[in-house]
């Protein structure tokens, strides 16, 4: 009874708070899978009618809370002097939110039909739009500031190409739904992504030293 009182005092941006909270301490005490609306309620003092009035489902609850509780992305544009250092910094930040996530969470999500048909939606209208996202643009800024250094020339570089590591990035995620490590991101980077940008760049030499100082600093690790 006391609990029902303490609910029905709470109103607008203090019930909904609690409300996330309860929701991101449960998803870090019991997983997505045993996550339910109604141990969020219970949690957060108050009834699942409460929830639903605002989340329609787990999945979308869950997405708020995340959005709420995840560290925050920054948007800087990483320029450290050295092309491959930034595109690997610029994409393992990407990421680093999904690690805290985990694997679980994250094949939970995407396995709901409701979250597939919105990254649907989303890629259908990113396709029609045909304009380029923010990635794509802080890709094209990391790849200027090289292009200034006399590390490649961006002028000799296609949109795809550009847009390669994060297209590479976000497959990796779709196709394993689970966090994707450094090792992965180094890959697409060092094996991929560098190779074709010094090659059309027809800096091969740069590329080679490049390559050679990766290597050494695997040996030393």
């Amino acid at each position: 009874m006391d609990e029902q009182k303490k609910s029905t005092r709470r109103r607008g941006e203090i019930l909904e708070e609690a409300i996330l909270s309860a929701a991101w301490e449960e998803l870090s005490k019991v997983g997505y899978t045993h996550l339910t609306m109604e141990s969020v309620a219970t949690r957060a003092g108050t009834n699942k009618a409460v929830l639903y009035r605002r989340w329609a489902n787990k999945s979308k609850l869950v997405m708020a809370a995340l959005h709420r509780y995840l560290p925050k992305i920054t948007n800087e544009v990483p320029n450290t002097g050295n092309l491959r250092r930034d595109v690997f910094d610029y994409l393992h930040a990407r990421v680093a939110p999904m690690r805290v996530i985990g694997a679980q969470t994250i094949k939970g999500i995407l396995m709901e039909p409701v979250m597939w048909r919105t990254i649907i939606s989303s890629m259908q209208q990113i396709m029609e739009r045909k304009s380029e996202d923010k990635i794509t643009i802080a890709l094209k800024a990391m790849l200027k500031n090289a292009d200034l250094r006399g590390e490649i020339s961006l002028e000799k570089l296609t949109p795809r190409i550009i847009s390669l590591p994060w297209d590479l990035l976000r497959c990796e995620l779709i196709s394993k739904l689970e966090p994707v490590s450094d090792e992965v991101i180094a890959q697409i980077i060092d094996d991929i992504f560098l190779p074709l940008v010094y090659s059309r760049s027809g800096n091969h030499s740069y590329f080679e030293n490049e390559r050679k100082h990766i290597a050494d600093q695997k040996n030393t690790q």
